[in-house]
This record gives C-alpha cells, structure tokens and sequence, in this order.
C-alpha cells in the first residue's frame, strides 16, 4: 500500500490495519518455515506496509506534541 492512501486513513483505520498485516506476517513466517510458502517476497511486502503505516502514526504523533 502506498504512504499516499496510508496518510488518507484515520488513526483507528492505521492501528487496525497494523494488527491486521502483523498477524499475516506471522502466518507467512510459519508457513515459510514449514516450506508452504510458495512468494517469499510477500514477506518483503508486509515489512515494508507496516513499515509504512508505523512511520505514519509516529509522524502523527509528534506532530500533536
């Protein structure tokens, strides 16, 4: 997901969003282990949306300081 369509979304939408590409992370992680991943760069991908979307509440966050 682009940072552009990230700084679009409310707070809420960012946490939920954060919850929702960790846990997926975590099943590609053990499915990687277990070799039933077949795109590893899915991995790379999710890193970098939460990344991202970590980035941007942190921005947000000091900019209410």
């Amino acid at each position: 997901m682009k940072a552009q369509d990230l700084r679009k979304k409310s707070e809420d939408e960012l946490k939920s969003l954060f919850e929702d590409s960790y846990r997926r992370m975590k099943e590609l992680r053990i499915n990687f282990e277990l070799g039933k991943l077949k795109n590893n760069q899915e991995i790379k991908m999710i890193k970098k949306d939460i990344s991202r979307i970590l980035t941007i509440l942190r921005e947000r966050k000091e900019k209410s300081l």
